[in-house]
């Protein structure tokens, strides 16, 4: 008899409103702890992804431009959207469903 693990629901939970967050506390919560789950899963994975290319450049040697292409392009995939201090930027350099490089927008005109 030991520990068996945590059972997570792999969904957000059905009785969230977006639009009035706090109506339901336990709601709220819950929504709060799947979105941190789900960071921690995206960040996680793509910790497991750099190894995966550090392994590659290491074996590869200098054919890694070659040989790594698609598990750097995997790794970087996994980069869009990925970390703690992603809200404040904006769209372009962290929306996952943007093109990535993108090009920033023009800055305002000076006053």
């Amino acid at each position: 008899m030991g520990f068996k693990g945590v059972k997570f629901d792999e969904e957000p939970p059905e009785d969230f409103d977006p639009a009035d967050p706090y109506k339901d506390p336990v709601a709220f919560l819950e929504m709060r702890e799947f979105i941190v789950r789900e960071k921690w899963v995206k960040i996680e994975r793509a910790k497991i992804l750099r190894e995966r290319v550090r392994q590659c450049y290491r074996r590869e040697g200098v054919n890694h431009l070659q040989n790594c292409r698609t598990a750097v392009l995997q790794y970087l995939e996994s980069l869009k959207g990925v970390g703690w201090g992603k809200d404040g930027r904006p769209a372009y350099a962290h929306d996952p469903e943007s093109t990535w490089p993108a090009t920033p927008p023009p800055p305002p005109p000076f006053k």
